[in-house]
């Protein structure tokens, strides 16, 4: 008889390795190995080798690079959803399409079940379940490190484990920053950064650019074409989503933009401490709502960014694959018919300058913002209106004033 299969999400590094012999010892499972490419780069190299050497039938490596950046990025930004006003949800969006690949290998595999190493304190856990729930409610999950039979606390552990399977891999027992990675950013918690009271060692710390300090002393224009709120050009080349942020790391690493250092809530009711860098997109999401600013009616941008608000907190929690996103997608996809233009930016030791923008349907005129009377406005029909706008106002200081009497 055949045995029941597994799908483990597998990154290659030392915890999802130890999973691997896990599975196969603790519940008989044929093992098939899921690496999704979010844009992790040189963390993919090696990676088929490693999972057979660990005892896995199979390795799957999906690039979903150009799906991540298409259908959940640009919709991010379209919506300017920021997560307690500075991450940029780089983590967040890029689980469910992991989680949606899973159940795509499950299904190909007539695999039973899900496994993810994704720890019991962090966001991770909620983003892959509530993800596989919404697209396959009839598979099972492993969450590794709330089961009860995983023992291994430390990564010494791990390593001992390994190697008593038989896996012996150049894995290092120190400690060092926790970190995820794909082609919008880059996250690092641990050491110095679990307590906010020690500034972050940069220097150490950073891989995708410099601290502002250790920018370039002369700034840098960079220009940006967007169509329908979609990026499409930049500094006048027209390249895919995917390679317009690319090369927008590398601008933006190089002139410190995008390092955030935060204490974010987490869903789970605990605070954590991480530095993100994420320079590609904080130009984007710059560039996106100066056209905005210049293109949308004052109750659409104000109402807009309510929904931006929930568009995020939904996306960190998770919560990808609900109506109530997919919903205010619509409604952001709406506003977004006439966001078409140009916007120039200077970047300059973490700074983002506004250097012009211009759209095709700008709702700015010049004519009217100007402090000359011209047709359209007359000055003097300001005083019906400041009248009238200011009426309960003058009511109730007159009645508070006749009670006072």
């Amino acid at each position: 008889m055949a045995k029941e299969k597994v799908v483990l999400a597998y990154s290659g590094g030392l915890d999802t390795t130890a999973i691997i012999p896990w599975l196969k010892e603790t519940y008989d499972y044929d093992v098939i190995c899921a690496c999704i490419d979010v844009g992790q780069e040189s963390e993919l190299d090696g990676l088929e080798e490693r999972a057979k050497y660990s005892g896995a039938e199979k390795l799957y490596i999906c690039d979903v690079v150009d799906e991540l950046c298409d259908e959940y990025i640009v919709p991010t930004v379209q919506a300017n959803a920021v997560y307690e006003n500075k991450y940029l949800l780089g983590t967040s969006f890029a689980r469910p399409l992991i989680a949606k690949k899973l159940v795509e290998i499950a299904r190909k595999e007539g695999a039973t079940t899900i496994c993810h190493g994704a720890t019991g304190k962090g966001n991770d856990q909620l983003r892959f379940e509530l993800s596989i729930k919404a697209l396959a409610p009839d598979i099972k999950v492993i969450a590794v490190w709330r089961q009860p039979e995983w023992t291994m606390d430390s990564r010494e552990a791990e390593i001992e484990y390994c190697k008593a399977h038989g896996i012996d891999l150049p894995f290092d027992a120190s400690h060092s920053y926790s970190r995820d990675r794909n082609i919008w950013h880059i996250s690092h918690e641990g050491l110095e950064l679990e307590d906010p009271a020690n500034e972050p060692n940069y220097d150490d710390l950073l891989v995708l650019g410099v601290s502002p300090e250790k920018a370039p002393d002369e700034g840098e224009y960079v220009e940006l074409d967007f169509v329908k709120g979609v990026p499409t050009a930049i500094n006048g080349k027209e390249m895919k989503v995917s390679d317009i942020i690319r090369e927008l790391n590398k601008l933006g690493g190089k002139h410190g933009i995008g390092i955030i250092d935060i204490v974010e809530n987490r869903v789970v009711g605990m605070k954590s401490r991480g530095v993100y860098e994420t320079p590609g997109g904080t130009i984007l999401m710059e560039a996106h709502t100066q056209l905005e600013e210049l293109i949308l009616d004052r109750d659409t941008l104000a109402y807009k960014k309510l929904v931006a608000t929930k568009f995020a907190d939904l996306i960190y929690e998770g919560k990808w694959f609900c109506p109530l996103r997919e919903s205010l997608q619509a409604f952001v996809e709406k506003t977004q018919e006439r966001v078409t233009g140009h916007v120039k930016l200077k970047l300059y030791k973490g700074n983002i300058i506004k250097a012009g923008t211009t759209s095709p349907y700008t709702l700015y005129s010049e004519s009217l913002a100007s402090f000359t009377t011209g047709e359209l406005y007359d000055h003097k029909d300001a005083t019906g209106f400041i009248n009238l706008f200011g009426l309960s106002m003058k009511v109730r200081a007159m009645l508070d004033a006749e009670r006072d009497k």
